[in-house]
């Protein structure tokens, strides 16, 4: 019966894939059979634009990176509520 049920799985699994792929590629050929758009030769107006154009500065924020202390404080002493001393 197990054997049957792995069967039956890998059956399914295989039909699956083998649908996916199929509508992949029919997608990609309808999409080959659409006219691509002409691309027309126009003169280009960018030289003019960009002679216009300043030159605007890049400002890069940058953290300082912190000193390390050159001295600690003295060790502090913890004591509880009951009065003992943390070992």
């Amino acid at each position: 019966m197990a054997l049957a049920g792995a069967f039956y799985t890998l059956l399914m699994f295989l039909c699956c894939f083998t649908l996916v792929h199929l509508v992949k590629l029919a997608r990609i050929g309808l999409d080959s059979l659409k006219p691509k758009p002409e691309q027309r030769e126009e003169p280009d107006p960018e030289p003019k634009k960009k002679a216009q154009r300043q030159v605007q500065p890049v400002y890069y924020i940058v953290e300082k990176k912190r000193a390390r202390k050159s001295s600690y404080s003295a060790p502090r002493e913890i004591t509880f509520k009951d009065g003992g001393k943390a070992k």
